[in-house]
């Protein structure tokens, strides 16, 4: 993902992330722990294999069509830790958006998220704009932080990965960039969220699977298209210790970058 300027950006957040070493709830088949919720890696794998071979038949039927396909946008970078991020991530945010009292627009369809990641008629499409939708309502309706140069680094650091921004900006160039009232304002409402996200994780005694060793915020921004990236908000690498050997996930050939695609959409 590429933009000329930054017209939007989101805030991350470091929190030690508990893993299921040392934890009642540590079924091997388990990826994530929610409260009294459970989501099982056999689900997150269906989630990912479903969204991998709708990508191989949006390639496939581009070069039907006589498109060439680069070499880097034929699979798609779709993995584990995705899925898992989507999960956990809306059932965090309706239980905020039920405390809160607040309301979620359908503005973006699955029909939509699914052309826009060359994944149509996916269950991943369908979580991934129920998410979407849920991330605008948060934003607008939990509280704005004050931005420190930490959020504005973190911010920056997040963006720069996603390829959204430029790297090397010193810090009074981030202080600039985030000056624009437009952008303060959407990452302030990010920074929020992410402190939302932080305090539910601890209301729900969260636990993840040691091979999905963080967590991230599938954010979006507007410029004249939408793009997608991921911002982190629990990251454990290093707390986490696998004390347990899961069967190894399976690797699907046709994983994919859900940035980018074969097809012009």
């Amino acid at each position: 993902m590429r933009a000329r300027r930054l017209t939007a950006a989101a805030s991350v957040a470091a929190l030690a992330v508990l893993s299921l070493a040392a934890c009642a709830r540590s079924a091997p088949g388990v990826a994530a722990y929610v409260g009294d919720t459970s989501y099982s890696i056999d689900r997150v794998n269906a989630i990912r294999a479903e969204a991998a071979q709708a990508y191989a038949g949006v390639v496939k039927a581009a070069e039907q069509q006589g498109q060439t396909v680069p070499a880097e946008r034929r699979q798609l970078d779709l993995d584990g830790q995705d899925v898992v991020n989507v999960l956990v991530g809306l059932d965090l945010g309706k239980r905020i958006v039920a405390e809160k009292k607040l309301e979620v627009p359908d503005q973006i369809s699955a029909a939509q998220i699914g052309q826009a990641l060359n994944v149509p008629n996916t269950e991943y499409a369908s979580l991934a704009a129920e998410w979407y939708n849920m991330f605008g309502a948060l934003g607008q309706g939990l509280p704005k932080a004050e931005l420190t140069d930490a959020d504005r680094t973190a911010v920056y650091g997040a963006l720069v990965k996603a390829n959204v921004a430029p790297p090397g900006w010193s810090a009074d160039e981030q202080r600039q960039a985030f000056a624009d009232p437009s952008i303060a304002s959407q990452v302030s409402a990010v920074v929020g969220l992410s402190e939302a996200l932080k305090a539910e994780v601890d209301r729900q005694d969260v636990r993840i699977n040691p091979r999905y060793p963080s967590l991230a915020v599938p954010a979006l921004f507007q410029l004249q298209n939408i793009r997608l990236y991921d911002l982190p908000y629990v990251d454990g690498a290093d707390q986490v210790t696998d004390v347990s050997t899961p069967e190894p996930e399976v690797t699907d050939s046709t994983e994919a970058n859900p940035s980018t695609g074969p097809a012009t959409t």
